[in-house]
């Protein structure tokens, strides 16, 4: 089913990519619960919603897609959920909000039913397909740098060297010391073995605790939120939400498309310009975004921590299916996910090392080509600087065109491409992102 000997690999490689993947993204189910009840939103409702639509589009890529990339609610989506509801000043209840992500999600859907996301991977040029892989490496290890306090905010400088003696970055620190050295010696499941190493040290140095019982029934307090489409349509109509159901669909659409394309890369399962079974990995968010708007979480978005999986060995859809019984498993033991969450220094470790596996890609960049390399450039230096991948492809997207048309080479550029540069044009001017 999952054509292991096709894609040279074995069973223990994809469960144990599945379970790396797992460990670098599970924080989510912690995360998007705080993020969103600024909002309002219950806590135990996110937290099972998050597993749910982590787990549908999780199997879904699984199943149909036969990809190791793992859905789940984006980061950043969240923020801007919240933020929809709080600037509103008590005008629009999360209720509410949920039915534009719904809407969105519908025409996430019915845009994936067709080939148009399909001719929209293939109309990227590859010079910024190269600087999207190398973004988001720098993305993720960046990422990787900041929750380990490695990296910590600065006022005049943005971002420091931070406090090298502290538990939590000594911790870091021993983790990455044995996972690269593990990863120098070519040790199979290096990056796995590292963060097992980390979370023992993190047990007996009581960085990593566990208190009262380790499970918990999951339940949804608040039931199915929306479900009638007629009505979320209403709702939209009514508050006049376009510009939130535009921005939720334009950047789950651009993330959840550049991080498949990098994470497909990776692992070596781009068919030239073209991703094999594109419509059904697209699909999968598309879905998980509509059935996670139902039971209460924001948007979903194809995870960029599954290239630590990738990195491991992982290469088809027994990874993602190893990810989703994790998921599902963990809707019953809160507590102890809450507490591996909790310890950013387990998981740090392979972030920094899967950017530096990623960052790899800028070799295939047409350097000598000003105007090929410098979109790329700036895709590969924005992601980071504004911990957005869908604002780095926006710049890519804006200044690719422009550049081939001063260049008189515009004959040359797509045109989906001159659409989406005014589109992201329009979005970064316009709307919050």
């Amino acid at each position: 089913m999952f054509q292991l000997k096709e894609k040279n690999t074995t069973v223990k490689t994809e469960l144990l990519s599945g379970m790396t993947t797992f460990l670098t993204m599970v924080y989510i189910v912690i995360v998007n619960p705080i993020i969103l009840s600024d909002a309002g939103v219950p806590f135990d409702q996110v937290f099972l919603a998050t597993i749910v639509a982590t787990v549908i589009g999780t199997l879904w890529m699984a199943l149909f897609a036969n990809y190791p990339i793992a859905i789940a609610p984006g980061m950043g989506l969240n923020a801007y959920f919240a933020s929809v509801v709080i600037a509103s000043d008590g005008q629009l209840d999360y209720l509410t909000a949920f039915s534009a992500v719904f809407v969105a999600g519908l025409l996430f859907v019915l845009l994936s039913l067709t080939s148009f996301r399909e001719k929209l991977i293939e109309s990227i040029p590859e010079n910024l397909k190269h600087g999207i892989t190398a973004g988001i490496g720098l993305f993720i290890a960046f990422l990787g740098l900041r929750l380990s306090g490695l990296v910590v905010s600065h006022e005049s400088t943005l971002v420091k060297l931070g406090d090298l003696t502290s538990p939590p970055v000594l911790l870091t620190l021993f983790g990455l010391l044995v996972t690269i050295v593990l990863m120098t010696l070519n040790v199979y499941g290096a990056i796995f073995i590292g963060m097992i190493f980390t979370g023992i040290v993190a047990f007996f140095t009581k960085q990593l605790q566990f208190e009262g019982a380790p499970w918990k029934l999951p339940h949804l307090p608040e039931g199915i939120i929306v479900w009638n489409p007629i009505e979320a349509v209403g709702d939209v109509i009514s508050h006049g939400l376009y510009g939130v159901v535009f921005a939720f669909l334009i950047v789950t659409l651009f993330d959840t498309t550049g991080t498949m394309i990098g994470v497909a890369k990776q692992a070596g399962l781009m068919k030239g310009k073209s991703l094999p079974r594109a419509r059904h990995a697209l699909l999968a968010d598309s879905i998980a975004a509509t059935a996670g708007a139902m039971v209460g979480t924001s948007p979903t978005s194809a995870y960029v921590e599954s290239s630590s999986g990738v990195a491991v060995g992982g290469r088809t859809g027994l990874t993602t299916l190893t990810v989703a019984v994790l998921f599902i498993g963990a809707a019953f033991f809160s507590p102890v996910v809450g507490a591996l969450s909790n310890v950013a220094a387990i998981t740090a470790p392979a972030l920094i090392i899967v950017g530096s596996l990623m960052i790899g890609t800028v070799k295939y960049i047409d350097w000598d080509s000003f105007d090929e390399a410098f979109p790329a450039f700036l895709v590969i230096l924005t992601m980071p600087l504004t911990s957005s991948i869908a604002t780095g492809i926006a710049l890519g997207f804006i200044t690719y065109p422009l550049l081939k048309v001063v260049k008189g080479k515009w004959k040359q550029v797509p045109v989906l491409l001159y659409v989406f540069a005014l589109l992201f044009a329009y979005q970064l001017l316009f709307l919050p992102h």
